[in-house]
């Protein structure tokens, strides 16, 4: 932590530097943005970015190590200390013609670069030499107030920027404000238009309302305003899909997987939240009722499995968190058997990589249901049982032993070398000479020499 706390404020101080060394050459310059909103929070922000009235051109002459992120924009990044510093020049900005861009920008003043910023509480400056807040849009009233406003027309500012529609939810969740009422009413009438814009862009603030430990006020507002409709009509399509009583006396999927977010711990995993979220959609397109009017949802893991790779594909999250996300719903099920499984088949179960995350879905699934925990405290148990060693010890028996007893290359050889891991995570072959004389005995083979 003390390591930590110096970096932040040898950041500061590096900022603090590059100001003075626009200042000292006659030029305006001030911290912008999501940085003077933390700061006046008493947040350490993760980084800082400067406005200046100086022109691209001038920022990379006065600095040795710079490049251009956006110089069309005005946009240099300066390298100072190790940290790196988005120094933007003050710009108006011309029609968007594309929902995410402007067309042409102008050089403007710190005044009109600040009306064309998206909050009110990220349209403030600061003045480090004069400890002081520039703020033209009452950005500062509102932060005091925990309010989330549009600079100007809300519809005018997300016509700009779709993405900005699901930015206010982003910052209405982490920051736990409120969506100023003009800001709301043109979330909800523009929701729809959210998937005009790259599903990357989609996915990284789909992925910081989630990951914040306010997800549920995050899934509330996607709700309410009509945004989790369009991005993820699967979660949607939870609404209304009823369950056994006697196992979901919380009621339909969509309720039962808000709860389940409700229980997560403040600190979770990228593919556990996710897991969370998908490992319930392939209950709507498999419910059925049989014969004795008992509700239904035959391979829903299977099924959801199959979605859960779809969606995560369209939002474009990657094959890492797409395949430990899949596992998790795909084997979601499988924890209603552990207490049935043979030695090694548990063993093998709970030393896959997902399995810490999968237990985890597995409590939240039981808690926010019928509450049975048995299964998860026979897990837990059986956890601090194979504590003591590794839960796949090293082979008894290798490929190169079975050639050696005159075996050809083939499915064979992986036939046996699971038979011996078997018997060796149930304790029956205990050591190298005893799994080769097992092999000899049951496959009918003999050592060479």
């Amino acid at each position: 932590m003390k390591m930590e706390k110096q970096a932040d404020s040898m950041m500061e101080n590096t900022a603090h530097g590059v100001v003075r060394k626009l200042r000292a050459a006659g030029h305006v310059a001030y911290y912008a943005g999501g940085s003077v909103r933390d700061l006046l929070r008493g947040q350490v922000p993760k980084d800082i970015d400067v406005a200046t009235d100086a022109r691209p051109e001038a920022v990379q002459k006065m600095f040795s190590r710079t490049y251009a992120v956006g110089a069309h924009f005005g946009v240099i990044v300066v390298l100072e200390n190790g940290f790196q510093f988005e120094v933007a020049t003050f710009r108006s900005d011309g029609a968007y013609l594309d929902g995410r861009r402007p067309s042409e920008v102008h050089f403007a003043t710190a005044e009109e670069d600040a009306a064309r910023r998206d909050f009110t509480i990220n349209g403030m400056f600061f003045d480090p030499e004069a400890n002081a807040v520039i703020d033209f849009v009452g950005g500062r009233a509102d932060l005091e107030a925990r309010l989330i406003r549009a600079i100007g027309d809300p519809s005018q500012r997300f016509a700009e920027d779709r993405l900005r529609i699901l930015r206010a939810v982003r910052f209405a969740t982490v920051l736990v404000f409120e969506i100023e009422p003009s800001t709301w009413e043109a979330v909800v009438a523009h929701a729809l238009s959210i998937n005009e814009i790259s599903a990357e862009r989609i996915r990284e603030e789909l992925v910081r309302i989630f990951m914040s430990p306010q997800r549920v006020r995050g899934w509330d507002l996607l709700d309410t305003s009509g945004l989790m409709r369009a991005i993820l009509p699967e979660v949607e399509a939870m609404k209304g899909c009823e369950q056994p009583p006697q196992f979901h006396p919380e009621c339909d999927v969509f309720k039962h997987t808000r709860i389940m977010l409700d229980l997560l711990p403040e600190e979770a995993s990228l593919p556990l939240v996710f897991s969370v979220l998908f490992h319930d959609i392939g209950k709507p397109p498999t419910s059925s009722v049989d014969e004795n009017g008992r509700i239904r949802f035959n391979g829903h893991d299977r099924v959801g499995a199959e979605m859960t790779e779809q969606v995560m594909q369209r939002l474009r999250f990657s094959r890492a968190e797409i395949d430990a996300t899949v596992e998790a719903v795909r084997q979601h099920m499988v924890f209603k058997d552990v207490p049935n499984m043979r030695v090694a088949k548990l063993k093998r179960f709970m030393a896959r990589p997902t399995f810490a995350d999968e237990l985890e879905l597995h409590r939240v699934d039981c808690q926010s249901s019928h509450g049975m925990m048995d299964n998860y405290d026979f897990l837990r148990q059986k956890r601090e049982e194979f504590a003591n060693e590794p839960i796949i010890p090293p082979p008894l028996v290798r490929g190169d032993d079975l050639l050696a007893l005159g075996l050809k290359p083939g499915p064979k050889i992986g036939e046996i070398l699971e038979a011996v891991e078997t018997r060796q995570l149930e304790g029956t072959l205990r050591n190298r000479e005893e799994a080769l004389e097992w092999v000899e005995r049951e496959y009918s083979l003999q050592r060479r020499g």
